[in-house]
């Protein structure tokens, strides 16, 4: 657990942060995205794999703070059958709801999950056009 006083966030948050869903590899990802705050150093790799244009599954590795992870792992949750262009209208508004809101200094930590997602869905359109689709 970190030193990060938990109580300023909502239950989804810490249920998310203590109990992620969705963690780790896919290796049969055929979309990736990965984003970076260069200032705080939070990271995440979300990897989709998606069939017939709809997400069927997701997963993320994140190193960072604890909304750095929930957003995260209720990403993950999100996406999960979700249709690409309605993922692709998703805003970093929406991870914040998501999880029942963030407090203002940590609201930065949900563009990792756009950001990473945005990433994924062009690495996706990529290979389509690339004629390279999974």
């Amino acid at each position: 657990m970190p030193s990060e006083d938990l109580r300023a966030y909502s239950d989804i948050v810490i249920d998310h942060f203590q109990h992620p869903r969705n963690a780790g590899p896919l290796d049969d990802a055929n979309a990736i995205g990965e984003d970076r705050n260069p200032v705080c150093g939070d990271h995440m790799k979300l990897m989709l794999r998606i069939e017939d244009e709809a997400i069927v599954e997701a997963r993320f590795q994140t190193r960072g703070c604890p909304a750095a992870i929930a957003t995260s792992s209720m990403a993950t949750v999100v996406l999960t059958d979700m249709h690409i262009d309605d993922a692709a209208g998703l805003k970093r508004q929406d991870f914040v709801d998501a999880v029942g809101g963030l407090p203002k200094a940590k609201v930065h930590c949900s563009v990792l999950a756009a950001a990473a997602l945005k990433k994924a869905l062009d690495h996706y359109r990529e290979q389509i056009s690339a004629g390279r689709p999974k």
